[in-house]
């Protein structure tokens, strides 16, 4: 059995000594966001350093666990905390989670985030449907020797985002009366925030939003066979010719504040997978 078919193995013998069921959506908080969980049924939660090759997760407001239950009526596997390539991890680390949820059942993945908004219709607060991704991360998840029981050499990207679920979730906004974007996210390495040249940058390569992960985790889906919905909350904003010092301190309430309409998207999203 290639390497890293017998490491998901595992994960997933570990993680079935917690729970039994057959996971049909996988969810990713990130920054400021992991009171999510709340919204799930526990079965089962684990941390992280009790699963096989999981990475701990190191970054702010990142809890470290698995949470194995049911949401919206659907059994979910959600981690609340992540894990990036600035926290000195490989990208195969960063991402093996995701292989994990697809090994336990999951054929759908929510993914969310904290960014930066660099589009000038934004504003703090509002949620970004991710329709498309830049990666400007200085790697990617699938370099090295290809298993072909887990994905294709070489993975068609033209829609790494699925179309039907992004509809769905900006339904939710215009039902519920938020402010709700669909455009592109780039992902960067970090940690360190970017300067206003790179901001005006990034905006002519044509990115709406910046941030830090995401995009590993997106690609291993859809080499997966997932389908992906990303869902960005801007939590500051990124304009050149008015740029602040950030605070991360203010970058967390923010997400905080907007985690309601986020609960709105994803509990919605998982009732249509019932």
């Amino acid at each position: 059995m290639p390497i890293l078919s017998q490491q998901i193995a595992e994960a997933v013998a570990a993680i079935r000594r917690h729970w039994s069921g057959h996971a049909k959506a996988g969810i990713i908080l990130g920054t400021g966001l992991g009171s999510l969980a709340e919204q799930i049924e526990v079965d089962a939660t684990i941390a992280y350093e009790d699963i096989p090759h999981f990475p701990r997760s190191t970054a702010i407001g990142h809890t470290g666990q698995l949470v194995l239950g049911r949401c919206g009526g659907v059994p979910v596997a959600a981690m609340e905390g992540r894990f990036h390539a600035y926290e000195g991890y490989s990208y195969h680390q960063i991402t093996f989670p995701v292989r994990a949820m697809k090994a336990l059942g999951a054929d759908v993945l929510i993914v969310s985030n904290a960014c930066g908004g660099m589009n000038p219709a934004y504003a703090c607060g509002d949620i970004m449907v991710i329709d498309d991704h830049i990666n400007l991360l200085p790697g990617n998840p699938l370099v090295g020797p290809n298993d072909d029981a887990l994905g294709p050499r070489f993975p068609d990207m033209c829609r790494p985002y699925d179309p039907e679920l992004i509809e769905q979730a900006l339904a939710v906004a215009r039902r519920e009366g938020f402010a709700a974007h669909r455009g592109v996210y780039v992902g960067v390495l970090g940690p360190n925030l970017e300067t206003r040249a790179e901001y005006r940058f990034l905006r002519t390569i044509g990115a709406d939003v910046v941030g830090m992960s995401t995009v590993p985790e997106v690609i291993v889906a859809v080499h997966a066979g997932m389908r992906v919905l990303g869902l960005s909350v801007v939590t500051d904003m990124c304009l050149p010719d008015e740029l602040e010092p950030a605070d991360i301190g203010k970058i967390l309430a923010v997400a905080a504040t907007a985690e309601p309409k986020l609960r709105a998207i994803v509990v919605d999203v998982l009732r249509g997978l019932a």
